[in-house]
């Protein structure tokens, strides 16, 4: 009796803990150029949670990819950008909060890394609802050597292996929170990087998105596609 008591305990206790384990969030960006599908990291629960929870109010709905530079990131979420006029320079709406800075150092500016926008503040706290995606490029081991003393920072062999194949914005790493990355759409990142730009980098042509939860359905397509 008590074995079979201590069993079930045992299993009660397994389901608590696979039940409290955050589930993972997938969100799709659907833009003219094509969707992308992206994955928001546990490890950044603060932006992660916020994330959801301006998609869900559809704050980020219609707003415009307003900065976009080749070889380096797009960046959109801006709320004033809804609607915005031809030639409205655009960058500096925001929700009246922050979002504490979450930098992990296993999360870095690789290509289609999701990482949040800021302004110079000390904190580095996180704009609530602007964010890029990163482009970047390829470096050589000279380029990441002269990175490392540059900033006084050790750039892991695991990532300088990222950098050198797959490419990014390592200098970005430690500066902003990254807090997503990209699993379907580089091709359609790389679209919106090429795109036409006026003096201030925002699109000659407008490139709005919306912005999805995936339901559990999409998910389990997903997972069984081994993204």
């Amino acid at each position: 009796m008590r074995k079979a008591l201590l069993c079930l305990l045992f299993v009660f206790g397994t389901v608590q803990l696979w039940a409290a384990k955050p589930k993972d969030v997938f969100i799709k960006i659907s833009t003219n150029k094509g969707d992308m599908i992206l994955k928001l990291f546990n490890e950044t629960p603060k932006h992660r949670d916020n994330f959801v929870k301006i998609i869900k109010a559809g704050t980020l709905e219609k707003t415009l990819f307003h900065r976009v530079i080749k070889g380096f990131m797009i960046q959109g979420g801006d709320p004033d950008s809804k609607n915005a006029k031809e030639n409205q320079l655009l960058g500096m709406g925001d929700l009246g909060y922050t979002i504490p800075a979450e930098f992990n150092p296993g999360l870095i500016h690789k290509k289609g890394a999701l990482a949040a926008a800021r302004n110079n503040n000390p904190e580095r706290a996180s704009s609530a609802s602007q964010f890029y995606i990163v482009e970047g490029k390829v470096y050589n081991d000279m380029q990441l050597n002269y990175m490392e003393q540059d900033k006084g920072v050790k750039i892991s062999e695991e990532h300088k292996a990222i950098y050198k194949t797959i490419g990014g914005t390592p200098f970005l790493d430690g500066e902003y929170t990254v807090f997503g990355e990209t699993l379907r759409g580089l091709d359609v990142l790389d679209a919106i990087s090429s795109v036409k730009v006026d003096k201030n980098n925002r699109p000659v042509e407008n490139i709005s998105m919306k912005v999805s939860l995936l339901k559990k359905k999409e998910i389990r397509k997903l997972l069984k596609n081994k993204i």
